[in-house]
């Protein structure tokens, strides 16, 4: 019987995954044939220099803390960053790291997800777009058919108007009766398109009553290997009010991105904190969004905070369409959303909804 040949330089030779040992001075000490694959450097070059230097430079400081918290002793999981190749091509990677204190070194794998970004990116300009543009279509149908109402219900009333006792000419007075029926049946029409649209406005978006507490545990359910991985602590307060009025796939996608969000932009080496606070504002539902993350200079963002691909800071994963969406949602079923936010003091979003 033979006896099984254990060499781990073979699966550390073959993987196709990215396998790396770094040093707590920032440079590779041993990397796989892998690494030099994909960024297109020698062996050689990948060890003489740096690791920071492959970087892209909007990720390095970010990359730069959160390898402070590794020598600190908390391993690093599933964190995405962009490297350059040799040609300058951009290409995303999701590493593990595990760090061994008493050696000053880190045991890192990384994955290269670089089509899975742009397929994200692909994804999530399209619907942002695709909302955009239907918003825009129903608020011109809207617009036209109640700007063309109003002068057709002034020439309706002008025709009603008209005395037509002093006019003997027959053929004169059956063409102001031909307006009058005319006129009646563009005002009958226009109404009844207008009524159309109000009607099928409400019928496109289901509303009802949605359980906020069934609404978090699937978004949390969703992205629970996130959850795990950052280590977020959720304060939640829904003692003011358990239900709402709205269509529950909005609320999900509305939990979702404010969620996801404070977790991307947590401070390194702070546990995020997440609060979620239902609160009766003179009978207004509202919901506060609350955490510890890093925020944002407001003053210098003003107006733009929801706008579509608008971005407040320098992180790759900041792609300005989450709250773009979150923001449609509310305003499209006639609800209100604010926010506060100052840079290392975290974020709060308030949420009210139309009673």
């Amino acid at each position: 019987m033979n006896k099984l040949r254990l060499n781990s330089d073979y699966f550390f030779k073959f993987s196709p995954d990215l396998l790396c040992i770094a040093g707590f001075d920032g440079f590779f000490k041993r990397i796989n044939p892998a690494v030099s694959n994909l960024l297109c450097y020698t062996e050689e070059e990948l060890l003489s220099r740096p690791i920071n230097s492959f970087i892209h430079p909007l990720d390095r400081n970010l990359t730069a803390e959160y390898r402070e918290s590794i020598k600190k002793g908390k391993p690093l999981m599933n964190y995405e960053n962009r490297y350059l190749k040799k040609n300058g091509e951009i290409v995303w990677l999701s590493w593990t790291s595990m760090p061994l204190n008493e050696d000053n070194l880190v045991y890192a794998i990384a994955k290269d997800i670089t089509h899975k970004k742009k397929l994200e990116e692909e994804r999530n300009a399209l619907l942002a777009n695709l909302s955009m543009m239907n918003k825009k279509l129903k608020d011109l149908s809207f617009t036209t058919s109640h700007d063309l109402r109003e002068p057709v219900n002034n020439l309706f009333g002008i025709l009603h108007l008209l005395d037509t006792s002093e006019i003997k000419n027959p053929e004169t007075l059956n063409l102001i009766e031909l307006l009058k029926k005319t006129a009646e049946k563009l005002e009958f029409k226009m109404n009844k398109h207008l009524n159309e649209l109000s009607e099928n406005a409400k019928v496109s978006v289901k509303i009802e009553d949605v359980s906020l507490a069934e609404v978090l545990k699937t978004v949390q359910d969703s992205i629970g290997a996130l959850i795990s991985n950052s280590k977020v602590v959720f304060q939640i307060d829904f003692t003011a009010f358990q239900t709402i009025s709205f269509n529950r796939d909005y609320l999900e996608s509305i939990f979702l991105n404010l969620i996801t969000n404070s977790i991307k932009y947590a401070k390194p080496s702070t546990t995020p904190i997440i609060t979620i606070k239902a609160k009766m504002v003179r009978e207004v539902k509202r919901l506060i969004f609350t955490d510890n993350g890093i925020g944002f200079d407001k003053d210098a963002v003003k107006d733009r905070i929801f706008g579509l691909s608008q971005t407040f800071n320098t992180r790759p994963e900041s792609k300005g369409i989450g709250l773009y969406l979150v923001h449609t949602h509310m305003t499209n079923l006639g609800g209100h959303i604010s926010v506060e936010s100052k840079i290392n003091e975290g974020t709060e979003f308030t949420l009210s909804f139309k009673g």
